[in-house]
């Protein structure tokens, strides 16, 4: 590593942050120019939470904050502190998976399955709000979240049959 690269990695600002990811909290130093889906992949191991567009078009990089979505491409962890941040490996109940996972898996609503992560996010937090969403509310609450392998047919099905079960 050349001297200038060293004085470069020096006037780096870090932070010591405490982030409440899927729960459990965790402090942290990170450098302050890192986005939160940065930290999430890089630092967290929590490659969930997928790299797409990086500018807050596609939705593959969608997170709960307090419940409702927020994509980590565009937040900075300092933004967050204190804030319950929710990744797609914090949907599920340990080895129970949630409602829509069981629906999405059952109706092969996902193909590839890059966006994936994002869409669930994005209806659990639909549901926790309305329960009985219309076909019409549920196309408006994933319109952030590109999928370029499907039609969204069976991700709409797959939020409604979640939907009804949980009546």
């Amino acid at each position: 590593m050349n001297q200038l690269h060293r004085e470069a990695m020096r006037a780096v600002e870090r932070l010591v942050l405490t982030l409440d990811v899927n729960g459990e909290s965790r402090q942290m130093l990170l450098p302050s120019h890192k986005t939160l889906l940065e930290v999430l992949r890089e630092d967290m191991q929590l490659t969930g939470t997928k790299h797409g567009c990086e500018l807050g078009e596609c939705g593959t990089c969608t997170v709960l904050i307090d419940g409702k979505p927020a994509l980590s491409c565009l937040l900075l962890p300092v933004q967050l502190e204190g804030r319950a941040i929710t990744t797609i490996e914090g949907m599920a109940a340990g080895s129970d998976l949630h409602p829509l996972q069981v629906a999405f898996a059952e109706l092969g609503a996902a193909q590839c399955g890059y966006c994936t992560p994002g869409i669930l996010l994005s209806a659990r937090s639909l549901l926790e709000e309305n329960p009985r969403p219309t076909r019409q509310e549920i196309r408006e609450a994933l319109a952030g979240n590109l999928c370029r392998c499907t039609g969204y047919t069976k991700i709409l099905e797959a939020v409604e049959l979640a939907a009804g079960r949980s009546q």
